[in-house]
């Protein structure tokens, strides 16, 4: 089987090389002299016509010897969001021994279409290394592909851009856009109401003070208050279970939905993400699960990275598809002990129970 990169490769021009304007205009001149000197045998006209030849040929041996021996890396940032600007850092390293490169511009090629933005080196002397950094926006989440690099140079007299092409493979994921906040849901709403009622246990963080009731536990006697009231008082503490958070997106489209429906597909998985990255901040255990993909249950910033990466690759799943069930390495995960969060493109809803639509 043939490997169309290779033949591509095979058949890419080692360097590409473009006229700027004053470069047009020198060569229109040059051409000129030249049919002058030959029709008048005028040697003045030959001198000038041969020094004008000698700047061509220097620019093209110059520019050669700057864009040889260069190697190349890219440091993307920790995480990419949708239509969020981000630093792409370029470092470009001279291995030559002696020469310096000079006036080098470096263009990052997604496939095999340069981005529209440039990282510029003035100079990077011999076995040194300079690093910049260029800004770009992805509109769209999902996973974008690097082939390599594009080098380019006007040295030394900026008659001719030169350029050749570097393989340095690479890819970035862009999660999905993150919206806001103001008002999220919050754990304990009822479907109907807006009253929280929160679930107390032996365990989690501290909920409030009540006095003592026949059958408490004596260990949870919060002396200095009960000294201060004279009477015995014990702590309550939130129930574990009211601190997960279980995100159900449905991310079915039929076979023929319009693009109103892909966008609206768009902005649910963006409001997943926004509320993943709302509770986890907050300490919660949070998980996902969607039609065809499922993210165990986790905390933390690293477990935040996880849902980001699955709701970047996530894709549209036909209406007959069901919903995943908890990942093997979960160990017991019970979605229906947990607040449930049903989020679609209509919105967000809290299901009767597990399995409801």
């Amino acid at each position: 089987m043939l490997d169309l990169a290779r033949i591509r490769k095979w058949l890419r021009p080692p360097r590409r090389l473009k006229f700027t304007r004053e470069g047009r205009w020198f060569c229109a001149i040059t051409i000129g002299i030249g049919i002058a000197a030959i029709n008048t045998g005028n040697n003045l006209l030959y001198l000038v016509l041969g020094m004008m030849l000698s700047l061509i040929v220097a620019s093209g041996i110059l520019s050669e010897v700057a864009l040889r021996h260069l190697a190349l890396f890219r440091q993307p940032p920790a995480r990419l969001h949708a239509g969020r600007p981000f630093l792409m850092s370029i470092t470009l390293r001279n291995e030559k021994l002696r020469l310096p490169s000079f006036s080098i511009e470096i263009e990052d090629l997604l496939g095999q279409r340069p981005l529209d933005k440039k990282c510029y080196f003035l100079k990077v002397p011999a076995g040194r290394q300079q690093s910049t950094s260029y800004r770009h926006t992805f509109p769209r989440r999902g996973r974008y592909p690097f082939s390599g690099f594009r080098v380019s140079t006007k040295f030394p007299f900026a008659l001719f851009r030169k350029s050749r092409d570097i393989d340095a493979a690479g890819e970035v994921i862009v999660f999905p856009a993150l919206y806001e906040l103001f008002a999220p849901p919050a754990p304990g709403i009822t479907r109907s109401g807006d009253e929280p009622h929160a679930r107390i246990g032996r365990q989690g963080d501290f909920y409030g003070l009540r006095d003592f009731r026949p059958g408490d536990d004596p260990r949870d006697l919060n002396w200095r208050k009960s000294a201060q009231k004279g009477r015995p008082v014990v702590r309550e503490q939130q129930d574990e279970a009211s601190r997960r958070i279980t995100l159900r997106l449905d991310n079915a489209l039929p076979a023929a939905a319009a693009l109103e429906d892909h966008e609206g597909l768009e902005r649910a998985i963006s409001l997943a993400a926004s509320l993943a990255a709302f509770y986890v901040v907050r300490g919660y255990s949070v998980a996902l699960i969607a039609r065809g993909q499922a993210v165990a249950p986790g905390v933390g910033p690293p477990h935040l990275s996880r849902i980001l990466r699955c709701l970047a690759l996530l894709e549209t799943a036909a209406p007959s598809t069901p919903f995943a069930s908890a990942p093997a390495t979960a160990g017991e995960w019970n979605p229906g002990a947990s607040e449930m969060l049903l989020i679609s493109p209509n919105g967000v809803a809290r299901p009767a129970a597990y399995g409801a639509a």
